[in-house]
């Protein structure tokens, strides 16, 4: 039985999808103006385990990821670096291609369609029309918000009471909104710029873009739409209320969050200065081994970044693939790898919510008996390319930097032997052993 933990509901239920066998999954894309970082590399490469996974179902999947190609940030950049807000598609254009880089480096498959807000204006601006005629928008010049109050289920999402947003809301005063919560779906611009509407030239809001272009790719109501933590409230809170102000419930059944990447206990960002790009983490690790890092923990549990981390997992990485010895498996079907007895359990946990580290659990259980058994090593191996994604080769030794925590080891360690307090010594060898250090003594003068 398929199972997820659905933020709607605060619940994990089985899931069920809407049409048999296929299915419509959303995971809202990146705002294109920066280089990718390790935070959209979890969400990304948990959702790819779940496009794979669903596919080794055999489920009959329809994939969305989409790119907001113009934004606040976009025209910014474009003006600091050409002086000119209006070539924010070439700032678009050259960090969507960065990101292809990136995501390929992290083996995470294509998804069926990747929309471009850009390429989905029209729909855009008969999605808004369309919430006009339903009484759940309105216009105030060049400009058209959507009315929350409007929208009787608004909250249901993040749990969040209206009347309490509104006593701690910190929105942009407006004496021309009818209420401080409403939110924009069409911004007014100076004529002849960006898109020409019914209302006047302008560009779309945030949260119209996502419910358009699920709508156009997808469909008036999908199975799952994922994303990360942070866009619970208010995007797709947001997206709830267009879409289901216009085509009534559900918008989606399954709602799929993944949790914050911390640096230092805090969620990693720019304004902390604790902000990691996948470009700048890839220089010191193999991308393959970020991704067994980000697949090793529990999509819904906080992470906590560190680089030392990293080389526990790299260590881990190698030594698992020392064990599953790929270059002596056999090619092997889907169908005959779910034959393996330990292939089926690794499933059950998968199955389940997507528990990777459950899988792993009885992955590493097993590596006497995959030493031994070609065939069932072979099974596994498979499952774990394709339902993974990850490929378990053998990498190249590389030298790891001696960081200053693995340097105060070191000292403590030595100083231990100098004591002769050697339980101490061993247990300081076995942690740096852990963080891919094997410490070889002399003897003692």
């Amino acid at each position: 039985m398929l199972k997820f933990t659905n933020t709607l509901t605060n619940h994990k239920q089985e899931f069920i999808p809407l049409e048999q066998q296929k299915i419509r999954l959303y995971v809202c894309g990146v705002t294109p103006y920066d280089d990718a970082h390790i935070g959209h590399g979890r969400c990304y490469v948990t959702f790819d385990l779940l496009y794979r996974l669903l596919i080794f179902l055999e489920y009959d999947v329809t994939y969305v990821r989409n790119f907001t190609d113009i934004d606040d940030k976009l025209l910014k950049k474009a003006e600091k670096e050409f002086n000119d807000q209006l070539r924010y598609s070439e700032i678009a254009n050259r960090y969507i291609d960065r990101y292809h880089e990136d995501m390929s480096n992290l083996n995470c498959l294509t998804p069926t369609h990747e929309p471009r807000v850009t390429e989905t204006i029209s729909e855009i601006i008969t999605f808004i029309q369309g919430l006009i005629e339903n009484g759940m928008a309105y216009q105030v010049g060049g400009d058209v918000y959507y009315h929350v109050r409007a929208f009787k289920d608004y909250g249901k999402l993040s749990k969040r009471d209206i009347d309490d947003l509104k006593a701690g809301a910190r929105v942009e005063i407006n004496e021309y909104k009818k209420d401080p919560l409403d939110f924009a779906l069409w911004k007014g611009e100076h004529y002849g710029t960006f898109f020409e509407s019914p209302w006047g030239y302008g560009r779309p809001g945030w949260h119209i873009e996502c419910s358009a272009m699920a709508h156009k790719f997808l469909g008036k109501h999908i199975d799952i739409h994922a994303g990360g933590m942070d866009l619970i409230f208010p995007h797709h809170e947001n997206e709830v209320a267009q879409s289901e102000g216009l085509f009534g419930p559900k918008f989606a059944n399954y709602w799929l969050h993944n949790a914050f990447v911390r640096i230092d206990k805090e969620k990693m960002s720019k304004s902390l200065g604790n902000f990691f790009t996948l470009r700048e983490v890839f220089q010191k690790i193999d991308p393959m081994i970020m991704r067994f890092y980000f697949l090793s923990h529990h999509y819904r549990a906080p992470l906590d970044f560190s680089f030392d981390d990293l080389s526990v997992a790299r260590t881990t990485y190698q030594r698992l693939a020392r064990a599953l010895d790929i270059k002596s498996r056999k090619k092997m079907s889907n169908t005959e790898s779910i034959n393996s007895h330990i292939v089926r359990d690794m499933l059950v946990m998968l199955m389940d919510d997507l528990n990777t580290p459950g899988m792993f659990g009885i992955l590493h259980e097993h590596l006497a008996t995959l030493k031994e058994d070609v065939s069932q090593r072979s099974a596994v191996v498979h499952f774990l390319g394709i339902v993974l994604g990850l490929s378990f080769e053998l990498l190249p030794e590389q030298s790891i930097e001696i960081t200053p925590e693995i340097q105060l080891l070191i000292d403590e360690r030595e100083q231990a032997r100098a004591l002769k307090d050697y339980k101490k010594a061993d247990i300081l060898r076995a942690k740096l052993r852990e963080l891919g250090f094997e410490v070889k003594d002399t003897k003692l003068t």
